[in-house]
């Protein structure tokens, strides 16, 4: 049984019972990846779009960019991949498993354990010559009843805990965007008061992911009792999230709403680097 990262050698041994999950997505084109999927897949992967599967509809003024979905939401998409309780998934996307790590988190959530992300994504199954096809696959529906056990905290559950001696906040996204200096997504430039910038980015290295030492080395560093990640919409943070149970250290909370969340409403602190 595979928990976090699954190798392509590892995936293409128990490919024949596995189900695969294709969740290739690029922020500024969002219907890059379903095109890519229908141009070629791991063979019988089903597809995932983050916007429509792995998140619910944005609340303007209220919602962070990708919202979770709800349980009821996701128990109708587990169903329709045809996912059940022995089932090994392996979901994977471009390279560094960000889209990945989203879906491993939320199927998590739901009480399914035996998820992994594919290190290296569907570029390293292509490297070693992993089978693909471009048809989609004909799935028969399971009856996924998952309950919702995900560690997540609200704004306001965030905000109590700023400056706490015992909570580590982990900042995901890149060191421009934390510091404010640049924001080419979001409203506002900077970051969450008291958040430490550990961008999700060096939690690889060469377009894989780094080893489970490094990783604990990495995080034992800001290591506090109650660690809490975020980044700039709740998807790069289960990046972080996926690098810390990969170490075995304790899976922290994921602030799904995020910076775009946190944004939302202007009473809420605002933190910029200078200089």
């Amino acid at each position: 049984m595979f928990q976090s990262l699954i190798s392509v050698a590892e995936a293409k041994q128990c490919s024949a019972e596995a189900i695969f999950v294709d969740c290739r997505h690029q922020l500024s084109d969002t219907t890059w990846g379903e095109r890519q999927y229908h141009l070629g897949h791991i063979a019988q992967a089903r597809f995932a779009h983050l916007d429509r599967d792995l998140s619910s509809p944005v609340i303007q003024g209220q919602t962070g960019r990708h919202p979770l979905p709800t349980p009821a939401q996701l128990n109708l998409f587990f169903s329709q991949l045809g996912i059940r309780p022995q089932t090994q998934v392996i979901a994977y996307d471009q390279d560094l498993g960000m889209f990945a790590a989203r879906f491993w988190w939320l199927l998590r959530a739901m009480g399914h354990t035996r998820v992994a992300v594919l290190d290296g994504g569907y570029r390293a199954w292509l490297a070693e010559g992993g089978a693909v096809e471009a048809h989609t696959p004909c799935v028969t529906p399971s009856e996924f009843l998952g309950k919702w056990q995900g560690r997540c905290l609200s704004s306001a559950e965030v905000q109590t805990r700023l400056y706490q001696p015992h909570v580590a906040l982990l900042d995901a996204r890149q060191a421009e965007r934390f510091s404010g200096q640049e924001e080419p997504i979001d409203a506002k430039a900077g970051h969450i008061p008291s958040a430490l910038n550990m961008p999700f980015t060096a939690n690889c290295q060469d377009g894989f992911w780094r080893s489970a030492a490094e990783l604990h080395a990495r995080f034992s560093a800001v290591l506090q009792p109650e660690v809490i990640c975020y980044c700039g919409s709740g998807v790069t943070a289960c990046h972080t999230i996926l690098a810390m149970v990969h170490a075995q250290l304790n899976e922290p909370y994921l602030y799904a709403g995020s910076w775009s969340e946190w944004i939302t409403d202007e009473r809420r602190p605002i933190a910029r680097e200078t200089g």
